[in-house]
């Protein structure tokens, strides 16, 4: 039921309204009947009892009004009531989207960076040379790296960060023109409450005030300011033009079609809005102004409110009314006289939310209602699942191995002594004491690395000439790309063109399609196209042809039937006709949130018949054939398509005379159209015996069907619907359910049935290709859309997506849970079937058998799972990604795929016809789905063997470097001393081998076109050869091995002199990793050759600078280089060996693939 309103009071009266200098937190006593009366009042006057006692309740009920006011207005969780131009109690409009502030920064930061195993480890080796027991060298040497990598990743975020308080910046202090109104306009309310009610001023009192300002009577009025973003208020009128962005979410008031046009009464207070950086949405959106508003003028503005719904986060859904005083001809100073409102329901279809942009070019006048975080924008924006990739988590486990291994080794070289230390320090000291010596075991730069590689993959991904256009927009997750096993895929839009045209419709009797559509052209050209067009349109329009369900077969009863379905279709839309300055040539374009429907009102137009016009209350339509006006109509109601509800409808009044300017007459007949999806339709429209049949042929064509058909009103029947849906427009609660229920009541019943029309989706390019490609490369796909089920398997059929021959069990209407459990035994024994099912029996699936029904349908090499919900395909990734730990990639380019998008591991968004919403949400954007086939094997391939490869190297060099450390330890009777001392050991780790072992990112096995050949290749990803136990526990007995033989070779040859034997070790320790990197190489690259020897260079020149630590005369002789040279061979040799044995025994994939060719 509507709400009651009492449009017999005044606004509600606040308590500084009744005493300006009132506290209205303060309890003040109750004032007497006396002192009501000395109150109220007039000069020389007083009331009487009655009158003081009235007087006095109706105070008490303003002051609790106000009271109640005051409090919902900083209450969100309430119903809000906006007062134009004075709303104070609200959320200011600045804009904040920093993740940071000043005191926050580095605490938050460095809680982020040490919650990090790798960071945590180092603070603590870092802070244990503060203890003079545990200090081994400088303080700067173990600082120094920690505090490099720390500036890096928090000069990052700082970076980050500013560039978003920039961007904020540069929100907050546009500038805005608001309507701000004279102080007459402004206390409008609070005058006429005190002459109402307080009677406080005296006629000449009120006379004086009203010839305040310039001193002249006048009306009040309404001027422009300036205004910047983040001063914008509740309340606020701003005047919006062409091209702004709206600064918070705002009802709309009036629109003009210039700014001259204020007072002009032809304007409908029709505009465009985008909503592309709101919903995604790239289609323009019509909103139009309250006829309440729209005819006001600017300085009556100030005497609206507006009550509106609570903060949501819906940006489709809005719920409010708008309430303003009626015109009256009553002199309203006369002491009781009350002013009359009228409430007029608000919609979506009133509002501009903020980062909208105004497309039209028109001059629009909008109160703002919610500000700052209250906007939909901002409510409606969470923040995103951190998503970590895989290997991030098993380097993690490795290191923690590492750990576990440093700690043991230094517990074992303790025991060793005998729990003693040569320098008579307790034995757990000696403990920590090597725990810091092998604390490069767990190397701190493997998380630079790792993320520096990153970022080149994703440059890699940008600058590809073969996938133009591709963003990565998470760059922590590019190795997730190479292995990926189960790729969750929308239809429409993504497997699809989403570019529609209209194939095939049936009339009933007879259907056409392809080349019989010039037959429709020629009814159309006899009915509309003739010069007596008024005639022959009028009697069509009156409604005088026979159902479908009679009459016979004739050429006339099939030219009706055309012309009836035709015209319905190009009536029955939201479709409108813009003109563009393209190139300087006028270009008429249809604007509509659906591409099915700009493919009907084309194909319309093919036939015969163009939109040329639309506005609120007006349509025309236009002959092709003889460039006459053949058909107006006025629009009477209009019923939008939503999902929920999965149809539209209009109602219309036909012109007698389509050449008419003027109103339609009373007798003009009324008439419904409605289109939808069949299966609401077909309880809709009237009984008959063909409709199931033909959506069911259309479907298995791969067409997406609609019904169409119309209803005649009386006008009795009219004005019934027209008043009880009035009344539940007006209501503020389920407003939306008893507006439909209206709709049903009186019109969705035995609609006549026109026909029903296929259209067809285009699949992407390549789709094909892309499909038998993932498949091949072990990849299991799942398809998950809304459409119906004969639909959704022509397409996995077409598009190859279910290989010829393969079995499709069919899942659909399940209703008992019994039948489930069959269906699912069934499935076990057919594991190379394919899934096809509808939403409700997979709900059923879900809530009763859920872990039997996943476990199942994760071994299929396909799914397709049609009607499902935005939810549903979310919750479907969610349970695959828990259920098999396994990689799971979703893709999509809609709004209803990003919950989807969000839930895999991996997200990919299409930038499509459906807008960018999909792709604003996802984790790597591509313009089609055959550009995902390039980024998973050969992109992702690449970067997860590239970063497992580094992250080997990077472990190996640390290790290696512990275990010469360890030889040297024990060969020193265990003294816990460090064999290479402060710059040694920050050089080593950094300038001496950092750029040689980083460029291994640049390696490839195989060229691109032999990673879309062999697709298999992708699949051994998944067998985690790369990067296994197996492969990190080999590197380790190489890093023993070479460690080993590089320390005790230069122990005896030099066991007499320390910094000779230091020189010999670390050099040939600098070669051996050079080597080693030279020869992991795979495909050679210019920057490989310029590192490695950069390097080699970059050392030779600082060895003058090292007498600190080497004797520097003698690394210039014979001497030193046959033992840095022995050493580094008796390191390198048996590993080389045993690479090419392995590599003859048992070569890898590719190896054979190059072998081949």
């Amino acid at each position: 039921m509507a709400p009651e309103y009492d449009n017999d009071s005044d606004d509600d009266l606040s308590l500084a309204e009744l005493d300006p200098h009132a506290d209205p937190h303060q309890t003040s006593h109750a004032p007497t009947d006396a002192e009501d009366g000395a109150l109220l009042a007039p000069e020389g006057q007083h009331l009487g009892p009655h009158k003081r006692k009235g007087i006095s309740s109706l105070l008490d009920k303003f002051r609790s009004e106000a009271q109640t006011e005051i409090e919902e207005a900083y209450d969100p969780s309430t119903n809000r009531h906006v007062r134009v131009g004075n709303t104070p109690g609200f959320p200011s409009n600045i804009v904040s989207n920093a993740k940071y502030t000043a005191w926050s920064f580095l605490p938050r930061t460095l809680y982020n960076e040490f919650s990090f195993f790798f960071n945590l480890y180092f603070l603590l080796v870092a802070l244990s040379q503060v203890i003079p027991q545990l200090r081994i060298g400088y303080l700067s040497t173990y600082i120094a790296p920690l505090a490099f990598v720390l500036t890096i990743t928090l000069g990052k975020e700082a970076v980050d960060d500013i560039t978003r308080r920039r961007r904020d910046a540069e929100l907050n202090s546009e500038r805005y023109t608001v309507l701000a109104f004279d102080e007459l306009t402004q206390t409008h309310r609070k005058s006429k409450r005190r002459r109402d009610a307080v009677r406080r001023l005296s006629e000449v009192e009120e006379e004086e005030q009203a010839l305040q300002g310039n001193g002249e009577g006048r009306r009040a009025g309404a001027f422009e300011i300036s205004k910047m973003s983040k001063d914008l208020k509740v309340g606020d009128v701003l005047k919006l033009e062409k091209g702004q962005r709206v600064p918070a979410d705002a009802v709309i008031l009036k629109s003009v079609s210039s700014e001259n046009a204020v007072h002009d009464d032809k304007d409908e207070g029709e505009v465009f809005i985008r909503t592309d950086q709101l919903d995604g949405e790239t289609d323009w959106k019509l909103r139009i102004a309250s006829p309440a508003s729209q005819s006001m003028d600017l300085a009556s503005f100030s005497k609206i409110n507006i009550s509106a719904a609570k903060p949501s986060r819906k940006v489709n859904e809005f719920l409010g009314t708008l309430n303003h005083p009626l015109p009256t001809s009553l002199d309203t100073t006369m002491p009781g006289h009350v002013t009359k409102e009228r409430s007029v329901a608000l919609n979506i279809d009133n509002t501009a939310w903020a980062n909208t942009v105004l497309a039209s070019t028109a001059v629009v006048y909008a109160v703002i209602v919610y500000t700052g975080p209250q906007t939909r924008q901002a409510m409606s924006t969470s923040a995103s699942r951190t998503k970590t990739g895989l290997l991030e988590y098993e380097i993690n486990n490795l290191t923690k191995i590492l750990c576990g291994l440093t700690l043991l080794l230094s517990f074992i070289l303790v025991a060793a002594y005998k729990f003693e230390s040569p320098d008579k320090r307790p034995w757990y000291i000696a403990v920590m004491r090597y725990l810091i010596l092998f604390s490069t075991i767990v190397p701190i730069s493997l998380r630079v690395n790792l993320d520096m590689g990153k970022s080149v993959y994703a440059w890699f991904m940008h600058r590809d000439k073969d996938i133009p256009g591709t963003v990565v927009r998470t760059s922590t997750i590019p190795e997730d790309l190479g292995r990926i096993e189960y790729l969750l895929s929308d239809k429409t839009g993504t497997l699809t063109q989403n570019d529609m045209q209209l194939k095939k419709i049936h009339v009933g009797t007879v259907s056409y399609g392809n080349d019989s559509m010039s037959e429709i052209s020629n009814y159309i050209r006899q009915g509309f196209g003739s010069s007596d067009v008024s005639s022959k349109s009028t009697a069509m329009m009156t409604g005088n042809i026979n159902s479908l369900g009679s009459g016979t077969r004739s050429r006339r009863e099939i030219s009706s039937r055309v012309r009836d379905v035709v015209l319905a279709l190009a009536l029955c839309h939201n479709v409108t006709p813009t003109v563009e300055d393209i190139n300087g040539k006028e270009v008429t374009t249809y604007q509509a949130s659906s591409p099915d429907e700009i493919a009907i009102i084309r194909w319309t137009e093919s036939c015969g018949l163009r939109l040329t016009h639309r506005d609120r209350h007006s349509m025309t339509l236009e002959s092709t054939h003889s460039g006459e006006v053949v058909v107006r109509v006025e629009i009477l109601s209009v019923f939008p398509f939503t999902s929920e509800s999965k149809r539209m409808g209009i109602i219309v009044k036909f012109l007698q005379d389509p050449n008419s300017q003027g109103a339609a007459t009373e007798e003009t007949p009324v008439w419904f159209f409605q289109k939808g999806a069949d299966t609401v339709m077909s309880s809709i429209v009237a009984r008959n015996d063909w409709l199931d049949e033909e959506t069911a042929n259309m479907a298995r064509e791969g067409l997406r069907t609609l019904v169409v058909g119309r209803k005649k009103l009386s006008a009795q029947q009219y004005h019934l619907f027209t008043e009880e849906y009035k009344d539940a427009s007006l209501s503020l609660h389920n407003r939306d359910e008893g507006m439909a229920q209206v709709v049903g009541n009186h019109l969705e019943r035995d609609l006549e049935l026109l026909g029903v029309t296929g259209v067809e989706d285009k699949l992407q390019n390549d789709v094909k290709h892309s499909l038998e490609l993932l498949r091949n490369a072990g990849v299991k796909i799942w398809m998950l859309t809304g459409d119906k089920v004969e639909t959704a398997r022509c397409v996995a059929v077409s598009s190859k997506l279910v290989a010829r021959g393969q079995y499709i069990h069919t899942i659909a209407k399940m209703s008992d849970p019994s039948e489930a459990s069959d269906a699912l035994s069934l499935l076990r024994s057919t594991p190379s079937a394919c899934l096809l099912i509808d939403g409700d029996s997979l709900a059923l699936m879900l809530h009763h058998h859920r872990t039997e029904f996943i476990a199942t349908a994760v071994l299929l090499p396909c799914v397709v799972a049609c009607r499902c919900s935005p939810t549903q395909k979310a919750d479907i990734a969610k349970l695959i990604r828990t259920y098999t730990g396994k990689r799971t990639c979703a893709i999509g380019d809609g709004g209803n795929d990003v919950s989807m998008i969000q839930a895999a591991d991996v997200g990919l968004g299409i930038v499509g016809k459906e807008g960018r919403q999909a792709s604003l949400a996802a984790d790597f954007s591509i313009t089609q789905f055959a550009h995902l086939t390039k980024l998973l094997v050969w992109h992702g391939r690449n970067s997860y063997k590239r970063s497992a490869k580094l992250a080997q190297f990077v472990m190996h060099r640390g290790l290696i470097i512990s275990v010469c450390q360890t030889v040297f330890s024990i060969t020193d009777k265990y003294e816990p001393k460090a064999l290479y001392k402060d710059w040694l050991l920050v050089g080593y780790a950094t300038i001496y081998t950092m750029f040689p072992v980083f460029s291994l990112v640049l390696d490839t096995d195989i060229p691109p076109r032999l990673a879309h050949v062999y697709p298999e290749l992708y699949s051994e990803m998944k067998e985690e050869r790369s990067l296994s136990y197996r492969t990190f526990f080999a590197w380790c007995a190489i890093s023993i091995y070479q460690g080993c033989a590089i320390q005790i070779l230069a122990h005896f040859l030099d066991r007499h002199d320390g910094p000779h034997m230091v020189s010999v070790s670390y050099t040939a320790l600098i070669l051996n990793e050079l080597v080693m990197v030279a020869a992991e190489v795979t495909t050679w690259h210019w920057i490989m050759v310029v590192t490695i020897l950069g390097t080699l260079a970059a050392y030779a020149a600082s060895l003058p600078f090292l007498g600190e630590y080497f004797d520097v005369p003698w690394l210039w002789s014979v001497h030193f280089g046959w033992r840095v040279a022995v050493c580094a061979v008796a390191a390198l040799l048996p590993v080389w060996l045993g690479k090419c044995i392995q590599g003859r025994v048992k070569p890898p994939s590719y190896r054979k693939v190059q072998q081949g060719l």
